[in-house]
C-alpha cells in the first residue's frame, strides 16, 4: 500500500495539475458569448473532488505514461462530468440550488445558459480529445479514447442511468434495477476514466485493460452507494449540496431499498471487489488502492 502522506501529496499535485489545465483551456474571451464563457468557467473551476481526472492520471502513471500524455483525457472527462452536474441540477432534472457549496449554474445565471454550458462542455471535451496535439498518441488510440468516453455517457452509460432515475421517482425499485441505474449513471464514467488512463499509457486491450475496466466499474458503484449513504447521513455544509435531497424528492437510493447499514456494507463490498479485480496490477498501482479507500471513507 502507498504511504498516506505521500499519496495525499500526489493527490494534491494531480488536482492542481487538472485545475491548471482546465483554466488554460477555458481561458476563452469571445465578446459575442461572454456570458456563456463566464458560466462555463464558474461551473468548471468551482472546485470539486476531481476524482475522474485523478483516476486518469493515477492509472496512466502506474502504467508508465507521462502526465503530458494524460492531460487531454483528464480534462475531457472532467468537462463531461461538470456538464452532467450542470444538467442534473436543472429544474427539469433534480432541481438543485446548491453545488460545491455555491449556487448551481442555473441559479447563478439562468436555465437557458445552464443548458448551453452543458452542451458546450460536452462538445469541448471531444474537441480536446480529438485535437490533442501535445502527445505522440497514435490516431487509433485517440479514436479509442473518444469511443470509450462516448460509451460512458450515452444510453448505456450516464444518460441512460439518468433516464432510469427520472422514470423511477416515487417508485420503489428492485435491487437489480437500482444497481443497473447506478452502474450507468455513475459507474460508467468512472470506468471510462480508468480506461482513458490505460489507453493513454498504450494499454488498449488484454488482461490488464480488462482488469482495470472491472476495477473502474466496481469503484463507480462503491462511489455512488457512498453518495447515497451521505445523502442520508451527511451534512449540507460538508457535502457542498443539500443533504436529504434524494429522499425529499422520492428518488430510489440504496438506503431506501436496502437500509442504511446494509448500504454501508455494500459500498465496502464493491470497494473490496474493485481491489480484487486489479489482481497482480495492485502491486504496481498502490495509489489506485488508496483512491478506492478514499471513495468509501469520505464524508463528502
Amino acid at each position: 500500500m502507498s504511504d498516506r502522506a505521500g499519496f495525499a501529496t500526489r493527490l494534491d499535485s494531480w488536482r492542481a495539475r487538472v485545475e491548471r489545465q482546465l483554466a488554460q483551456r477555458l481561458d476563452q474571451h469571445d465578446p459575442a458569448v461572454a456570458r456563456l464563457d463566464e458560466a462555463m468557467r464558474y461551473s468548471t473551476l468551482g472546485g470539486g473532488k476531481r476524482l475522474r481526472p485523478v483516476l486518469v492520471y493515477v492509472t496512466g502513471s502506474a502504467l508508465g505514461a507521462a502526465p503530458e500524455a494524460l492531460d487531454a483525457a483528464a480534462i475531457a472527462v472532467e468537462m463531461i462530468h461538470v456538464y452532467s452536474l450542470v444538467h442534473d441540477d436543472l429544474p427539469a432534472m433534480d432541481d438543485d440550488d446548491l453545488r460545491r457549496g455555491r449556487p448551481t449554474c442555473h441559479k447563478a445565471f439562468d436555465e437557458g445558459t445552464a443548458v448551453l454550458v452543458g452542451d458546450a462542455l460536452q462538445a469541448l471535451a471531444f474537441e480536446v480529445l480529438a485535437g490533442n496535439a501535445h502527445t505522440a498518441m497514435a490516431p487509433a488510440a485517440r479514436l479509442q479514447q473518444i469511443q470509450v468516453l462516448a460509451q460512458g455517457i450515452g444510453t448505456a452509460g450516464m444518460a441512460g442511468g439518468q433516464a432510469i432515475d427520472l422514470e423511477s421517482v416515487g417508485r420503489k425499485l428492485d435491487a437489480g434495477t437500482l444497481r443497473d441505474m447506478h452502474a450507468r449513471k455513475t459507474g460508467a464514467l468512472i470506468r471510462a476514466s480508468v480506461l482513458l488512463g490505460a489507453i493513454g499509457a498504450g494499454v488498449q486491450e488484454g488482461a490488464d485493460y480488462e482488469a482495470l475496466g472491472r476495477f473502474g466499474a466496481e469503484l463507480g458503484l462503491a462511489f455512488q452507494i457512498q453518495d447515497d449513504v451521505l445523502d442520508v447521513a451527511g451534512e449540507t455544509g460538508a457535502l457542498g449540496k443539500t443533504a436529504g435531497a434524494d429522499a425529499a424528492r422520492g428518488k430510489p437510493t440504496y438506503p431506501s431499498v436496502h437500509g442504511l447499514q446494509r448500504s454501508i456494507e455494500l459500498a465496502r463490498a464493491h470497494h473490496d471487489a474493485a481491489i480484487a479485480a486489479l489482481g497482480s496490477l495492485a502491486g504496481r498501482a498502490p495509489d489506485l488502492l488508496a483512491l478506492a479507500d478514499m471513495v468509501v471513507d469520505r464524508n463528502h
